[in-house]
């Protein structure tokens, strides 16, 4: 099982690591600043460097067939990967991760603003959405978007936590996402918490990578609302830049 290092801290850009398992779609090792696609959020792209000084590029990050205990760095077209046993040092596209880790909380914040049941979501560079459970669609969208302004402006801790599978099942209400459950099997479930104690305006089992503050995130705009269905909405938001 590869050490997941950017669950402890998601501003670790850099890592040695050593290579465990070569296969047809990349390679698996030891550790890794790399988050695996997950939950809508794309996988990390980068770099490897070899001791030589040969280099490569990441095109993308993933648990081979949906094994979460798994994480295969695939290499660009025509990189060959390092061997079994070799040393490398990884470099992740940091611009492209904070961006990613930006929207992912910002949308944690418009589950807030919305506190509807989520049945989809992704989350991208530049915009993100959300898929709710939701008969009509907001009446004031300029209230929406104020209210996700406000929180960001107000400079809330974003922090993980843990507790056991056995909690989580005693408080299901946490779970937001109606048609995908956090991952069992492990014993324990990582929670992300916005605000402090009695601020707490957020918390909610996810594995992904956030900023340490909702200023971080900057201001934001809500794009378009579609209807996806008899009862559901889809709601975009972007960065206001």
């Amino acid at each position: 099982m590869t050490e997941t290092l950017y669950r402890d801290n998601a501003y670790l850009a850099e890592t040695t690591a050593t290579v465990t398992t070569v296969g047809p779609e990349g390679f698996e090792l030891d550790r890794t600043v790399f988050y695996a696609s997950s939950g809508g959020q794309p996988g990390d792209t980068g770099s490897f460097t070899r001791a030589d000084g040969s280099a490569g590029r990441i095109a993308d990050t993933l648990h081979p067939g949906g094994d979460r205990t798994r994480i295969v760095h695939v290499p660009a077209p025509g990189d060959a990967a390092p061997a079994i046993g070799e040393t490398v040092a990884l470099r992740l596209d940091w611009d492209r991760r904070h961006r990613l880790m930006r929207m992912h909380s910002a949308l944690h914040l418009l589950s807030v603003v919305l506190p509807y049941g989520v049945t989809g979501g992704s989350i991208g560079e530049d915009k993100g959405r959300l898929d709710f459970d939701m008969p009509e669609p907001p009446a004031d969208l300029a209230a929406v978007e104020a209210a996700l302004n406000a929180h960001v402006a107000a400079d809330l801790p974003v922090t993980a936590e843990w507790i056991t599978e056995e909690e989580l099942a005693a408080r299901p209400e946490m779970v937001k996402t109606m048609k995908v459950k956090p991952p069992v099997g492990q014993g324990r479930i990582r929670l992300v918490r916005i605000g402090t104690g009695q601020g707490t305006i957020d918390l909610q089992p996810c594995g992904g990578t956030h900023v340490a503050s909702t200023a971080e995130i900057g201001r934001l705009r809500i794009g378009k609302v579609e209807k996806k269905g008899r009862e559901n909405r889809r709601v975009t938001l972007h960065f206001a830049e």
